[in-house]
């Protein structure tokens, strides 16, 4: 005998629960005058051989034939004029999901006016409501007894990702502009993201962008280039440098008279020494004028990562970037890449 269901509810939804089906597994028995008892944050949905019947707002209904003409009208076609019916319940949870994250699981490359190319990751945090229920069943559900955020929570967060790399694709000049712009570009997302969120019958409500940060690499090419400009002009931090390395040498205490004469005479050698590496420097950097000029060094036709940093005078991280972008053609053969030099060519004239 089968046993029929008088009380349908599901009092007890979990805080991660968006649908409870009733029963879990195969069909429930229901029958006219059962009390159907909905909380404020629920809708149920009346479903049999994979159609939905009817759909019951929060409060306590009575099934009846009144109140539930569609199950009423395939009554005496599926159970022969009895009063009994075997249907699934589901229970939609209505209330706002909040606290899920998303995060890049990767770093995402993009082009930098500052730097050339930069990866960054980012992570945030954005809150969903069902909108429409019997679409959600339909669609992402299905017939399973219990349906929890975890188990969409993956489809979520890298549609929340791929709306964050096109919007930072379109929009993004600099790194070091980004943390003005959280605001906007959680405002953007949102906008972009509502519409794959809406196709699910899924509301997304809010969406936070907490932190873009770059990779190791990017935040190493960072700190050499602020590193670089509070250094300014190079001749003149050497000249300063070596200033202070003679008059450090004058002051050494020595404790009598031929030590201070000999910590002085350090001092000036010392400055002699500097004012020498200076020079030589300077002498360096210009080009000799009797000396003819040097025939460019030969590049090879097939580059490795170094050889073709070298050649664009970038890190090897520069170029992988290029690569990982799409921006440079490179062969990669084991853990190695290998590029060829017209490549290299066609990317410095694009």
């Amino acid at each position: 005998m089968p046993r029929i269901i008088d009380v349908v509810e599901v009092p007890d939804q979990g805080a991660n629960d968006l649908v409870s089906r009733l029963p879990e597994v195969g069909s429930g028995d229901f029958r006219l005058g059962s009390q159907v008892i909905v909380r404020e944050s629920q809708n149920a949905i009346f479903y049999r051989d994979g159609k939905s019947l009817d759909t019951f707002g929060p409060g306590r209904h009575t099934i009846t034939t009144a109140n539930l003409p569609l199950i009423s009208s395939v009554m005496s076609f599926f159970t022969g004029g009895n009063d009994v019916f075997t249907a699934e319940v589901f229970f939609v949870n209505l209330r706002e999901f909040t606290d899920l994250k998303w995060g890049t699981p990767q770093p995402i490359s993009l082009r930098d006016s500052e730097l050339g190319f930069a990866r960054v990751r980012g992570f945030g945090q954005y809150t969903i409501q069902i909108a429409e229920p019997k679409r959600f069943v339909d669609q992402i559900v299905g017939t399973q007894g219990l349906f929890r955020t975890s188990q969409i929570e993956d489809y979520l967060r890298n549609t929340i990702v791929s709306t964050l790399t096109d919007v930072l694709g379109e929009n993004m000049t600099s790194l070091f502009d980004l943390p003005r712009l959280m605001d906007e570009l959680g405002a953007a997302i949102k906008a972009k993201a509502t519409a794959s969120f809406a196709a699910m019958g899924i509301h997304l409500k809010q969406l936070m962008v907490v932190s873009i940060t770059p990779t190791d690499e990017t935040a190493k090419a960072i700190d050499e280039r602020a590193s670089m400009g509070a250094i300014g002009n190079l001749d003149s931090y050497l000249k300063y440098k070596a200033a202070r390395a003679m008059g450090d040498a004058a002051n050494n205490p020595a404790g009598s008279g031929a030590a201070e004469g000999v910590g002085l005479g350090a001092g000036i050698g010392l400055g002699a020494g500097m004012a020498g590496m200076i020079s030589q420097a300077m002498q360096s950097s210009a080009p000799p004028a009797a000396a003819p000029s040097a025939a460019p060094a030969a590049v090879a036709a097939i580059l490795t990562l170094e050889e073709a940093a070298a050649y664009l005078k970038v890190t090897p991280a520069d170029v992988e970037a290029a690569i990982a972008a799409g921006d440079l053609k490179a062969k990669k053969i084991g853990s190695q890449y290998r590029i060829a030099k017209d490549a290299v060519d066609a990317f410095l004239a694009s």
